[in-house]
């Protein structure tokens, strides 16, 4: 495989980096941000930055404002705007946003994609995507879906839409929502809905360790609300089929997106080991410290190489699911190392938001959890070794053929 950038991708790699330098980092300070997230001022400002730079939406075909990019097109982007943990809110990349832009264009039909997806590309609005049930709901066994959408009307053309949901990132601000719903004898089924329509409440936003999600994360009530049959977003009982064309590129964007958080945390980690001097010399010469700093490099590199590789087979074709549980425990857990050393390395200094590694490493803990934990997808994985099925390799993939 040929990890060579051809020239325009080094080139908007060079611009992206610029921008976040420049035009996003300087308001990493704002209060405007809080425990839920940046505000919907800060937001706006962040997207106005990125589109007079000409890097909104990069993911989105040209259709809808984008710049159409491959996913190894993506990888280099969206890991620039990683760089910065406001990078991807201004880029429009941040989840779950990026990651329902994504099905919209697969799913939805041209009316849907100009109602919903056109403002969503454009950075006008913001979404969320509404399949995390508390207990005894779907959570990482998505069989359990307990929100149910029942046919009413004469003719069967609407839905009643009742359950409850949590985790739903973005919520709070959210202008329409993606719903996974179970329609008796059917099965699942995803509906789209604007927020503010009756019978959806948001009951209340989650205190989470991480809080770089506009939004936060809300629990959300379905009342009895109520859609038309042109709300159902591709076919009825077909939703969990739409989850896994969101879910496996949505794994793989957050690992892009937080190899850039991970590196900006060893940049300011290998700055001060350079810098700060104990027993007669700079902490870097010394053993302890420089081995974290080469065993981040190697981190740093086998993720570059995990995402680059899958990127490389969705362009080609289809990532299978065990390739994108592989990938994400492997990201997920090795730029967790990452962050944890820095943390490390800094001394009290990483415990301080005197520097961004505090904040990165309270932000990327939950990367081992969302989009599944790693336990699941090692019990996944597991089974498919039992069964005897060879895991593809890179030779053997869609893209090594």
């Amino acid at each position: 495989m040929d990890f060579h950038l051809p020239p325009e991708l080094t080139e908007l790699q060079a611009r992206i980096r610029r921008f976040v330098a420049d035009e996003v980092i300087p308001l990493e300070g704002d209060p405007r941000s809080g425990a839920h997230g940046p505000d919907e001022a800060l937001r706006e400002e962040l997207i106005g930055r990125a589109r007079r730079a000409g890097l909104l939406s990069p993911q989105v075909a040209p259709a809808y404002g984008g710049l159409g990019l491959s996913h190894i097109g993506r990888a280099v982007a969206f890991e620039e705007a990683g760089y910065s943990l406001l990078g991807p809110v201004a880029l429009n990349v941040f989840a779950p946003d990026e990651g329902n832009m994504h099905l919209l264009e697969e799913v939805a039909t041209a009316a849907q994609k100009e109602r919903w997806l056109r403002p969503l590309a454009e950075g006008r609005v913001r979404s969320c995507f509404c399949m995390t049930e508390p207990a005894p709901g779907a959570g990482s066994d998505p069989s359990m879906l307990q929100t149910t959408a029942t046919p009413t009307g004469a003719a069967g053309d609407a839905y009643i839409i009742s359950g409850r949901k949590w985790f739903i990132t973005g919520a709070d601000g959210a202008q329409f929502a993606i719903v996974m719903a179970m329609v008796p004898g059917v099965g699942a089924t995803m509906f789209l809905s604007d927020m503010d329509a009756p019978g959806i409440v948001l009951e209340r936003n989650m205190d989470t360790l991480d809080r770089c999600f506009p939004g936060g994360h809300g629990v959300v009530r379905f009342d009895g609300l109520r859609v038309p049959a042109s709300a159902i977003l591709g076919e009825l009982g077909q939703g969990f089929r739409y989850a896994q064309v969101r879910l496996s590129p949505a794994r793989l964007t957050h690992c892009m997106r937080w190899l850039g958080a991970a590196r900006r945390a060893h940049d300011i980690a290998t700055d001060y080991a350079r810098q700060r001097q104990a027993f007669g010399q700079a902490i870097g010469r010394h053993e302890g410290v420089g081995f974290m700093l080469a065993d981040n490099e190697m981190d740093l590199h086998i993720s570059r190489l995990t995402i680059w590789h899958c990127a490389s087979v969705l362009d080609a074709g289809h990532l299978g699911l065990h390739e994108s549980s592989r990938a994400k425990v492997i990201v997920s857990e090795a730029l967790w190392r990452v962050a944890d050393r820095c943390v490390q390395i800094l001394g009290g200094q990483g415990t301080t938001a005197e520097t961004a590694v505090a904040r990165i490493f309270a932000d990327m803990r939950a990367f081992r959890i969302y989009d599944g934990p790693s336990e699941v997808h090692r019990w996944s994985l597991a089974k498919r070794i039992l069964r005897g099925a060879k895991p593809q390799g890179p030779a053997e993939g869609p893209a090594g053929r």
